[in-house]
């Protein structure tokens, strides 16, 4: 009877970390590029206190067994690449990603290699283009320019007063051979790991990469009816593993109270 308690509990605990994950999926329904996550449960060592196919007697093997399962456990959360809807800003600096591809960035600070899908882009003082939290592109742009634009395949052109053009750079994408395996660093940031892949930078629209749509944000790819099911069916579940426990506390009640 120990044993449901243990495997119920197991379940209750990992329904907690499925509420968690759901919880900041819903909080981040309005965050620019936000990927939402999921969250994936493998089951726990069984108890085979029968083996499979065990000799029942000479020359004859059972076609079953008994096996006792000790429950569940979280095995990972997933990050879920979909794209998410498009925007209007009507800002020239916003970018949204059309397609996979992420925009690399850097740490001022620390020199660091950072990715994200948040195009919210805007200039400095220097004239440096970055993010709204300040990680650099690698672009410079004239501090007096009129007017600035980014092309679907990356380039930054800004006009003078007089008119006239130039290109100030050309903002690449990132892939990765398995985007899953960023780390999350918070700050819609994600950081290269050994799992992830090393990026490969290119041209937005070749190599499988996405095009820029200047004037447009990505927004969450969060689906609150969606989230909201995956809650209910949670809390379900949390509270059918708190019956599983009290069902044997009652049995061992009964058990109990018997008079010999």
């Amino acid at each position: 009877m120990l044993r449901a308690f243990s495997t119920a509990a197991t379940g209750m605990s990992s329904q907690q970390t499925m509420v968690d994950v759901i919880a900041n999926n819903l909080a981040n329904v309005n965050t620019n590029g936000f990927k939402k996550s999921q969250v994936n449960f493998k089951d726990l060592i069984y108890a085979k206190t029968k083996a499979v196919g065990r000799e029942v007697v000479a020359g004859v093997t059972s076609p079953g067994g008994v096996e006792i399962g000790n429950g569940v456990r979280v095995d990972q959360t997933t990050k879920v690449f979909t794209v998410g809807e498009f925007t209007e800003t009507e800002r020239p600096l916003d970018v949204a990603i059309e397609g996979d591809g992420f925009l690399q960035v850097t740490d001022p600070q620390t020199g660091s290699y950072f990715y994200t899908r948040d195009g919210s882009l805007m200039v400095d003082g220097t004239g440096q283009l970055v993010t709204s939290g300040g990680y650099t592109l690698g672009i410079s742009v004239p501090t007096d320019y009129s007017e600035i634009s980014i092309g679907t395949d990356g380039t930054v052109t800004t006009k003078d007063s007089d008119g006239n053009s130039s290109a100030a750079g050309n903002i690449q994408l990132a892939k990765f051979a398995n985007p899953v395996g960023l780390s999350n660093e918070g700050n819609n940031l994600y950081r290269e790991t050994e799992s992830s892949g090393t990026a490969t930078l290119g041209t937005p629209g070749s190599d499988g990469l996405g095009r820029l749509q200047g004037g447009f944000l990505e927004n969450s790819n969060v689906q609150m009816v969606t989230e909201l099911v995956s809650l209910i069916t949670a809390q379900r579940a949390y509270e059918i593993n708190s019956r599983a426990i009290k069902a044997g506390d009652d049995m061992l009640q009964t058990a109990n109270q018997i008079v010999t």
